[in-house]
This record gives structure tokens, C-alpha cells and sequence, in this order.
């Protein structure tokens, strides 16, 4: 897939999967990685900067599988941001369909 198409929809991507359920970094990218290439490089700092954006709050847990791993909440502010995003993802693509429909 071409880089800047993954760019463009990955911070929608991420809002998407953590609105469905709470989140740890490393369960995200595989989440991703199913039907985006992606890497942990790519996904981290997207969620840092969701979260400084106060987008989601993280908590940690214990794991029986390894060190405590944090785990990403999506806040209001999240809901209303990922609501905007698919609205205007929406708007985008059909607008991109019409063109490429007429083409």
C-alpha cells in the first residue's frame, strides 16, 4: 500500500480499534498489521500523540504473560474526534469514487 494512503488513515485506524475495547500498544499494532502493513514504529508515536491530545488515557495492568502493559481508554473528546474523522473519511472517499467512477 502506498505510504502516504497508510499515513493519511492510520490515526483513524487506531481511534477506530480503541472506541471497540481498551487497548496495549503492541495488540494494537497487531490489530493493524492484519490489513495494513504497519510497524510498532509507526503505531507508538500516533498513540503518544493521541494521548497528549487527551484523546485517550492509559492505565496499567498486571499480564500474566510478561511485564505490566499499558492499556489506551478512548476519552469524549476521542469519541468526538473519531466521529469528526469518519464523517469527513466518508465525505472524502465518495467524493474520490465520483472521480474515479467518471474516469
Amino acid at each position: 500500500m502506498n505510504t502516504q494512503f497508510r499515513k493519511g488513515v492510520l490515526e483513524i485506524c487506531v481511534l477506530a480499534l480503541i472506541s471497540k475495547k481498551d487497548m496495549y500498544g503492541y495488540e494494537i499494532v497487531q490489530n493493524i498489521s492484519k490489513v495494513i502493513d504497519v510497524n510498532e514504529g509507526t503505531i507508538y508515536p500516533i498513540l503518544r500523540r493521541l494521548t497528549k491530545d487527551e484523546y485517550f488515557e492509559t492505565y496499567i495492568l498486571e499480564s500474566n504473560e510478561g511485564p505490566a502493559r499499558k492499556y489506551y481508554k478512548i476519552t469524549p473528546a476521542g469519541r468526538g474526534n473519531l466521529d469528526k474523522l469518519m464523517k469527513e473519511w466518508k465525505e472524502f472517499v465518495g467524493a474520490v469514487n465520483i472521480i474515479l467512477n467518471e474516469y
